[in-house]
C-alpha cells in the first residue's frame, strides 16, 4: 500500500482507446494475419467490440474505415454511408458514452494508396488534397464523430479541417486530434496489412516526419495547435517518448500517444517466442508511455488491458 501511497504514474482504463478497422456490410469479421488479435469488423460487429470496451472502462475507439471501391482522390472517405460513418452511428446507439474518434485520411480510400491526390510525375500533392481531407471530417461530424483525426501529415490540414467543421455548424461538437508528430516508421507494416493502405508506389516519407528529428517532432505539434487542434498526438509511441515528453512540457493541451501496430505485433510475436508474458511486458510499455507525459493511449490491446487493471 505504501508504494501504491507514492507512486508517480497511474495507468486506468479509462486512458487507452481501442482502433477499430471497419468493413461494409453486416456480419463480417476478417483476421488480419500481421496484427495477432485484430480482425477487420463491419459495423454491426465493431459496435459490438466497442461496447465491450465500454464496458471493461475503456474511454473511446478510433475508426478507419475499409471501402469497397477505391479511385485516385478517395471519393468514398466522404460517403455518408460509408463503413466508418455506419460505424460511428451504430457505436453511437451501443454504446453512448463512449468516444468515438474517426481517422482522417485518403490512404485507405485512394487506388494508390497515398494520402492525397498524386501528380503526373508521381508527386504528393499538399495543398490539392486538402479540401478532400475536410469533406472526410465533415461527413464523420455529421454521422455524430466526437472528434475526428486527421493522419495524413499534410502541412495546413488542420485549419482547413477546422474552417470545414465550424462552417457546417461543428464548432461546439466535433474536436479535432490532430496526428501532429507522426513519424516515417517501419513499424507501421502490420497497419498497412490491416488497412490495405500500402503505396502502389513511392513512400509517405515527403510528409512524415524524418524520425531523427526531434525539435522538428515538437514545432509540428505545436503548429497544429495554432491552426485549431484541440488534442495533439505523438505517433508511433515507444520509439518517441522524449518527443511525448518535450511536447507535453511546451503545449496545454492534451498529448496522446499511438502504440502503433508494428509496436503491438512485436510484444505479441515475442511472447509467443517465450521472450517474456505477454501481459507484463505489455503493460510495462503503456505505463512507459503514461510516464513520458501522454494523457492516453491508442493501443490495439486497449480491452484486454482494461480487463487487467479493473
Amino acid at each position: 500500500m505504501l508504494r501504491a501511497l507514492v507512486r508517480e504514474t497511474l495507468l486506468v482504463p479509462s486512458q487507452l482507446i481501442l482502433p477499430i478497422f471497419v468493413l461494409p456490410g453486416a456480419g463480417r469479421r476478417e483476421p488480419v494475419g500481421a496484427l495477432p488479435g485484430v480482425d477487420r469488423l463491419s459495423p454491426d460487429l465493431a459496435a459490438e467490440l466497442a461496447a465491450q470496451a465500454a464496458a471493461v472502462g475503456v474511454a473511446g475507439v478510433l475508426l478507419f474505415g475499409l471501402p469497397e471501391e477505391k479511385d485516385a482522390v478517395g471519393t468514398s472517405a466522404w460517403d455518408p454511408d460509408g463503413p466508418v460513418p455506419a460505424a460511428v452511428r451504430a457505436i453511437r446507439a451501443a454504446a453512448p458514452e463512449l468516444v468515438i474518434i474517426t481517422d482522417v485520411c485518403l490512404c485507405q480510400y485512394t487506388d494508390h494508396g497515398h494520402c492525397g491526390l498524386v501528380g503526373p510525375n508521381g508527386e504528393i500533392l499538399n495543398d490539392a488534397s486538402l479540401p478532400n481531407l475536410a469533406r472526410a471530417a465533415v461527413a464523420h461530424a455529421q454521422a455524430g464523430a466526437d472528434l475526428v483525426a486527421p493522419s495524413d501529415m499534410f502541412d495546413g490540414r488542420v485549419g482547413v479541417i477546422r474552417d470545414a467543421l465550424d462552417e457546417q455548424g461543428f464548432a461546439e461538437s466535433t474536436g479535432i486530434l490532430a496526428y501532429s508528430s507522426k513519424f516515417a516508421s517501419a513499424f507501421y507494416g502490420p497497419f498497412r496489412d490491416a488497412a490495405h493502405s500500402t503505396p502502389t508506389q513511392g513512400d509517405r516519407r515527403s510528409h512524415q516526419l524524418d524520425p531523427a528529428n526531434r525539435r522538428e517532432a515538437v514545432r509540428e505539434g505545436l503548429i497544429d495547435e495554432e491552426e485549431g487542434a484541440d488534442m495533439l498526438m505523438v505517433k508511433p509511441a515507444l520509439t518517441a517518448l522524449d518527443v511525448i515528453a518535450d511536447l507535453s512540457d511546451q503545449t496545454d493541451l492534451p498529448v496522446l500517444a499511438y502504440q502503433v501496430s508494428g509496436e503491438y505485433a512485436m510484444l505479441k510475436h515475442a511472447a509467443a517466442a517465450g521472450a517474456f508474458e505477454f501481459k507484463d511486458a505489455y503493460l510495462e510499455s503503456l505505463l512507459s508511455i503514461r510516464r513520458a507525459g501522454a494523457r492516453a493511449v491508442i493501443t490495439y490491446g486497449a480491452v484486454e488491458a482494461a480487463q487487467w487493471l479493473r
